[in-house]
């Protein structure tokens, strides 16, 4: 027994081997392919226990998780012809990883970036090239992303990836202006400010013109109000003359005689009020004709 020990021993290290390189394991979060003499056998193997031809199949395991592409400092230009700096990100995965194996130089993820970043740049220049600066910056998040995918992932389908997301982080205006001249914030600064005062001289225009219309209306209104004032006070006062010569008519005729003698009392009191008045007049004269008249009775 002792003596056959050695074999049994050696027996069972050559079945180790052979399990070990018969059986492999993928992790969550992972995919893998399995290569046969450097051709592609089988794909998208699922996480768990798998198994392989010893010796002549050789695994390839690959994260298929979402990951990261970000980029600083590219620019483009916008349909306005203003030069932009833009810093953007992109999220994506691996879709297909026999294509991604293929289109990636064996699968190396430096080497799919490489060929996705250009696809999402032309992407982004189509979209920045084809809007003004003030719509890329009102522009929601949103509409960005679902405008750049569609175009982005048609590309980057032959890498055998999809992309998720893409965003713009933040765009900037390059500050690269040379001595003696104005930088670009500078001639953006000096284009809004015009555009402001522009605005600004309309808004004072227009209120100016609302002004003088109010003031114009203002004075009809006016003008209106004063006549339809005096026409009623010319309308009383003609009522209160008419009333009064019919008041003066009636008592007239009750007794004349009075109302002459009445008269005279009112033109001789009119006459002599200021107390300083001296008449000369002829004592028959007919100013004193009641007087004579009532003293020779």
């Amino acid at each position: 027994m002792i003596r056959h020990l050695p074999n049994l021993l050696m027996g069972i290290a050559l079945l180790v081997l052979l399990a070990s390189g018969t059986l492999f394991t993928v992790n969550q979060g992972q995919t893998a392919i399995v290569l046969r003499l450097g051709e592609v056998v089988r794909e998208d193997v699922q996480p768990g226990l798998r198994f392989k031809m010893p010796l002549i199949d050789n695994v390839l395991t690959f994260d298929r998780r979402l990951l990261t592409m970000t980029a600083e400092n590219k620019r483009y230009l916008t349909s306005e012809q203003q030069d932009v700096q833009v810093d953007y990100f992109v999220v994506w995965r691996i879709a297909d990883v026999a294509q991604y194996y293929r289109a990636a130089g064996g699968g190396v993820e430096a080497q799919a970036v490489n060929r996705l970043s250009p696809i999402v740049e032309d992407a982004l220049r189509n979209l920045i090239n084809r809007s003004t600066l003030r719509e890329l910056a009102e522009a929601g998040r949103d509409d960005v992303t679902n405008q750049l995918l569609a175009q982005i992932n048609r590309g980057a389908a032959t890498l055998g990836i999809e992309v998720s997301d893409v965003r713009i982080k933040r765009i900037d205006l390059p500050d690269d202006g040379v001595a003696g001249a104005d930088s670009v914030l500078d001639r953006v600064y000096n284009r809004m400010r015009t555009n402001r005062h522009e605005v600004a001289t309309r808004t004072r225009a227009e209120g100016q013109e609302r002004a003088e219309l109010i003031r114009a209306n203002a004075d009809k209104q006016r003008q209106v109000i004063l006549a339809n004032a005096e026409r009623e006070a010319a309308k009383i006062r003609g009522e209160g003359d008419a009333r009064a010569a019919a008041i003066f008519a009636a008592v007239h005729g009750r007794d004349p005689e009075f109302f002459a003698f009445h008269r005279s009392l009112e033109a001789y009191r009119m006459s002599l009020a200021d107390g300083q008045t001296t008449l000369i007049l002829d004592p028959e004269s007919e100013f004193f004709r009641h007087f004579e008249q009532y003293r020779s009775r």
